[in-house]
């Protein structure tokens, strides 16, 4: 199989994303438009919100059990500082907000699976680019592209190097090439 061959079966293997109705800007504008009339939004660390997480402790059947006591009885109530009514209140809102959240994580996978599926769409075509201009270029008729595929050919031998020197171990340098996206810093063929 060629190289032209691998590189064009590689780009019908491709998954393609849904196209757009808005465009990114659009999006990131409305986006920004929620989040300023959602009012009460705290922006926490990874480690912020695993120490909060390790805080709560209280199951959803014990947390309706304890908002009872809250309710039996107003010496518990003025305790606590709250009626029965306002923690049940609370906690129908943070079940209203953790819909909210499971929403948005759910858009943030979509949109980061077609993004990512973009990225390959475009390391393939460049492939196929790399590749086709490769062998055109032998030709002199061609001769404008020879700047353009040594370029290509100085940034790979550039990419090897620079893989190589942060060493094994590290992240670069685990990350598998995928076959036929050109990434691997050899010419196929």
């Amino acid at each position: 199989m060629s190289t032209n061959e691998k590189a064009t079966s590689a780009a019908a293997d491709v998954p393609q994303p849904a196209p757009a109705t808005l465009a990114p800007e659009e999006i990131v504008d409305q986006l920004r438009v929620i989040g300023t009339r959602m009012g009460e939004v705290t922006p926490l660390t990874s480690a912020q919100r695993k120490a909060l997480r390790g805080r709560i402790r209280t199951s959803n059947p014990i947390l309706q059990a304890s908002i009872n006591v809250i309710g039996a009885l107003d010496n518990v109530s003025q305790a606590v500082g709250q009626p029965a009514d306002e923690v049940r209140s609370l906690q129908s809102e943070a079940n209203r907000w953790t819909a909210v959240e499971d929403e948005l994580r759910t858009m943030l996978n979509g949109v980061s699976g077609a993004n990512l599926i973009r990225r390959l769409r475009i390391d393939v075509l460049a492939a196929q680019a790399y590749a086709i201009g490769t062998q055109l270029a032998r030709d002199p008729a061609n001769a404008i592209l020879v700047p353009h595929v040594e370029e290509i050919k100085r940034l790979k031998r550039f990419s090897r190097r620079k893989k190589a020197a942060q060493g094994p171990g590290t992240a670069a340098a685990e990350q598998p090439a995928v076959e036929g996206s050109g990434t691997s810093g050899e010419p196929e063929g």
